[in-house]
């Protein structure tokens, strides 16, 4: 069962996905603003995670086609880490109620803060494009299945990982791993999205709400990148990380799991 919502409650909730989708689509993160919100307006944990996919899908179509139309990604040349990432999602998300998190919750806000102090202390990490360190096949296939299985299995900083990877390996400069990012993004919450409507978990009027208004956020916010580069994604991407670090100790380390 679910609860029936206000007219309050929705409106606030369609505010959180327009605010998550502009900050989804500059550094990743938008998760950490809409999941709790489905949350606190009284959904079970699994229909908040099922609608949050939803939702999610939306805004990471929208930045994913508003960067493809700006020429910075062509998405047949992304064809492996697609297919990788799909494969990926398909497994993290099956393997949800046969594993336990409780390792990745411990875990996941040590890497974020080792991701903070990092780029805190390399300040031109991801300002301009650099030799790529993997081959582009091998990076797409490994990168795709484990980032996949993560995002379908957990989530919580996968934009920032993908990011990171396409910058230190791929040789992307931050705004141009952050469209690339959008891609395999999408491409895991519509996979999930698909396990969790298959399971009956997903409010469809409340997630197709927010998910306009996140794609909205997300045409906003890609225009930002566009506009002021790889500094601007840079900042951000530091901001949005220190607040999932936050977030995350919060509520695994400190607070009790909701599920």
């Amino acid at each position: 069962m679910h609860p029936e919502l206000g007219p309050l409650a929705f409106a606030l909730l369609v505010l959180a996905g327009g605010a998550a989708g502009f900050v989804d689509s500059i550094a990743g993160g938008g998760g950490m603003i809409t999941l709790p919100a489905l949350l606190a307006a009284g959904l079970p944990p699994h229909f908040a995670l099922g609608t949050n996919k939803l939702q999610s899908s939306f805004g990471s179509l929208a930045a994913a086609l508003r960067y493809r139309a700006a020429g910075i990604v062509r998405f047949r040349d992304m064809i492996p880490g697609i297919a990788a990432t799909a494969a990926g999602a398909c497994a993290g998300s099956l393997s949800v109620g046969a594993m336990d998190s409780g390792l990745l919750r411990i875990l996941i806000p040590v890497l974020l803060l080792a991701i903070l102090a990092f780029l805190a202390i390399k300040p031109g990490f991801g300002l301009r494009t650099q030799e790529r360190k993997v081959g582009r096949l091998a990076f797409w296939i490994v990168a795709g299945l484990c980032l996949g299985f993560y995002d379908g299995f957990f989530g919580p900083g996968t934009g920032t990982f993908w990011a990171m990877a396409l910058v230190g390996l791929a040789g992307l400069d931050m705004r141009g791993a952050t469209a690339h990012t959008k891609v395999v993004n999408f491409t895991s919450n519509l996979v999930s999205l698909a396990v969790f409507l298959a399971a009956g978990s997903v409010l469809a009027t409340i997630g197709v709400a927010m998910g306009l208004a996140e794609a909205a956020g997300a045409l906003a916010g890609s225009r930002m990148v566009l506009k002021r580069g790889a500094l601007f994604v840079r900042a951000v991407t530091l901001a949005v990380t220190g607040a999932m670090v936050v977030y995350i100790v919060l509520r695994y380390w400190i607070g009790s799991p909701s599920g």
